[in-house]
């Protein structure tokens, strides 16, 4: 079984990107320099708008949850990152505001995948001053289940 989820937002001045175990796009429209693991702001989806199904897939332990980030600068250039985690039982996909990926297997109210392979200072550089340059975002999860199950 093959779902997908796919956010929009913008990236901002402030991306720096250096965080070393996490990733995150959330729905607040500002970023302070210290949001190190912030990749783009002003998302116009939550996890919490998620439907059940994709839910439900990412809850599955053996689930792979791959989360690609396009970015499209002004000129049409385009920037493209994927990274690769797992999904856990505990994730709830109940938060209003962010969306998180993480390197290791913490999970709050925000994380919609764990164990992920890289975060956000392993970008790169350029797809990283693409949203410092407010660069529009698509952020999309696809989880991948077998279906089997």
């Amino acid at each position: 079984m093959r779902e997908c989820e796919v956010v929009h937002a913008r990236g901002h001045e402030n991306v720096s990107a250096e965080h070393v175990s996490t990733f995150e796009v959330t729905t607040d429209d500002w970023l302070t320099p210290a949001g190190d693991c912030i990749l783009a702001v002003d998302a116009d989806r939550a996890p919490a708008d998620f439907d059940a199904s994709f839910v439900d897939a990412c809850r599955n332990p053996d689930a792979t949850i791959t989360a690609s980030v396009s970015v499209t600068e002004a000129d049409g250039e385009t920037h493209t990152a994927t990274i690769t985690g797992r999904g856990h039982p505990d994730l709830s996909f109940e938060n209003e505001r962010s969306h998180v990926g993480r390197t290791s297997e913490y999970v709050d109210d925000r994380t919609v995948l764990v164990g992920a392979d890289a975060a956000a200072a392993d970008l790169d550089r350029d797809l990283v001053e693409a949203l410092a340059d407010g660069a529009s975002v698509r952020f999309e999860l696809v989880v991948e289940t077998d279906s089997a199950e």
